[in-house]
């Protein structure tokens, strides 16, 4: 039987294993964030594995950057909503009491 190809899962997993040493150089508090990372890479790995592109590294990466765009549209959104609901708290404020005595 012939040889099989490794998984685009065993490539990410093969790259997270060399940058292990990596990772433990990294302060503690940037750990989470180092692993967090492989995380949103092994979110489109079914994407990735498809697209079988030479170095597993680059399409872990535009996973990672799709991941990070996701997360600032949330955040745009979120901060759209906060300064729409400041913007009807400041208009409440400022407008003039009723005349009615």
């Amino acid at each position: 039987m012939g040889r099989t190809n490794p998984t685009y899962r065993d490539a990410l997993r093969a790259i997270e294993e060399r940058w292990a040493e990596f990772r433990r150089a990294l302060r503690r508090r940037d750990q989470p964030r180092f692993d967090r990372l492989f995380e949103y890479a092994r979110e489109h790995a079914d994407a990735s594995g498809l697209l079988n592109h030479q170095n597993p590294l680059l399409p872990a990466l535009l996973s990672i950057d799709l991941e990070q765009e996701a997360r600032l549209d949330d955040h745009e959104e979120r901060l759209e909503e906060l300064e729409v609901a400041v913007a009807k708290s400041d208009d409440q404020e400022s407008a003039p009491p009723d005349a009615n005595p």
